[in-house]
């Protein structure tokens, strides 16, 4: 059984100008020890897939059209907010993109940390030893220390006593990657979790966030527009395009001879050390509204592949390991 398993997810949100349907039937298999980077340029709906999982998209202005988010079997589209809430934090982590809005600034570092790994002892007692009582927050509270140490926080007994707002962007980002992992989660939602670091303390918290996978058996979704994170981190890659997967499968065979036309897009704008001065290639045209979605597959407007073909239907994602959904798939341009 997968750990996680999106079947054709489709969510709508609504706004003054009307409802945009931001995910078009999203499918999403993950497995544990698996690591999947889902990247796309902004808008696409990456954050909104992992919001999803956590169930974190308000309702409204949000709305599940359909579509079934199974976590080992169960759709936790059909659990309730307090079923919901026994999960965050302790089975399903989540690493937010913006760590100014997500640490509570009225409380110390150490009681959210603690608190974190009180509420995932609860559900597993080998996370805090077994201790109990005060015995319990005790451990709990070496715990935090050792994850404040992990991220690479100096002096993090101490820094246990300081409120956010004493921490700099780039140490509050560790803070929420240490609070997400604390409590050992089977399944761990990481959203842009390198964007505020530096490179080498990105390297770090990539290497943490593999060791974590390893030692706890966790599955991953790394949501990015990094492709060099994805190449470094990942088992797997899902590549989004206004609110579809366009195509998948693992890092090496997507990224070495991609067959959708807007992957092989992204990859030919990364500069690489034998592209010449000013041959980098850009996409032209803009992102659909999804308000008001173009026919068939929504990237056919971009495309100097497309056909009529491509306007008449969504096409269907084929292949086994690696899958594309596109009518005229190829590793180069015509």
């Amino acid at each position: 059984m997968a750990l996680l398993d999106i079947r054709d997810l489709h969510l709508s949100m609504r706004s003054f100008d009307g409802a945009a349907h931001v995910l078009n039937g999203i499918n999403l298999t993950v497995n544990r020890r698996e690591v999947w980077g889902l990247v796309g340029e902004t808008g696409c709906g990456k954050s909104l897939t992992g919001l999803s999982v956590s169930r974190l998209v308000p309702e409204p202005p949000g709305k599940y059209l359909a579509g079934q988010i199974l976590f080992e079997g169960e759709d936790l589209l059909q659990r309730s907010e307090v079923q919901m809430q026994a999960l965050r934090g302790t089975r399903i982590g989540m690493i937010f993109q913006d760590p100014t809005t997500n640490l509570n600034p009225a409380f110390r570092i150490g009681t959210q940390l603690v608190d974190v790994a009180l509420s995932a002892g609860r559900r597993d007692p080998a996370v805090l030893g077994g201790a109990r009582g005060r015995g319990a927050r005790r451990a709990a509270e070496a715990l935090a220390v050792a994850m404040l140490d992990k991220v690479g926080i100096p002096d993090p007994a101490a820094r246990l006593q300081d409120y956010p707002h004493q921490f700099s962007g780039g140490m509050r980002q560790r803070v929420l990657i240490a609070m997400a992992l604390i409590g050992r989660p089977d399944l761990l939602i990481a959203d842009e979790p390198t964007t505020a670091l530096d490179v080498s303390v990105q390297a770090q918290i990539l290497r943490l966030i593999r060791g974590m996978v390893d030692e706890f058996d966790m599955g991953v979704v790394m949501i990015t527009h990094n492709l060099g994170v994805v190449a470094q981190s990942c088992t797997h890659v899902a590549v989004m395009y206004a609110g579809n997967i366009v195509e998948s499968g693992p890092v090496r065979a997507v990224l070495t001879g991609p067959q959708h036309p807007y992957t092989r897009a992204l990859l030919q704008a990364i500069p690489t050390r034998g592209v010449v001065r000013g041959a980098l290639k850009g996409l032209a045209g803009s992102v659909p509204n999804l308000i008001t979605p173009p026919p068939g597959c929504r990237f056919a407007p971009r495309c100097t592949r497309a056909q009529a073909a491509c306007r008449a239907g969504l096409p269907e994602m084929t292949g086994t390991q690696h899958r594309t959904a596109c009518l005229f798939p190829g590793d180069r341009d015509d």
